[in-house]
């Protein structure tokens, strides 16, 4: 007699998501969104506290 049930894996998973990885792997996107966060929030402070929009903070317009 069979075993009818089919054995049933956990996927293979790095254990260190917050590695400095580059290319296209999960840990490179993580720190892409992470520092695109940052990024957004700094924008975001600079046109709060100036006044001005970042392009016109920095000189560029």
């Amino acid at each position: 007699m069979t075993n009818a049930t089919p054995k049933v894996t956990a996927p293979v998973v790095d254990a260190d998501r917050n590695a400095w990885k580059f290319g296209f792997t999960p840990q490179a996107e993580l720190w892409n969104g992470r520092l695109a966060m940052l990024g957004f929030l700094a924008a975001l402070l600079i046109e709060l506290y100036s006044g001005q929009g970042v392009l016109h903070f920095w000189g560029l317009m």
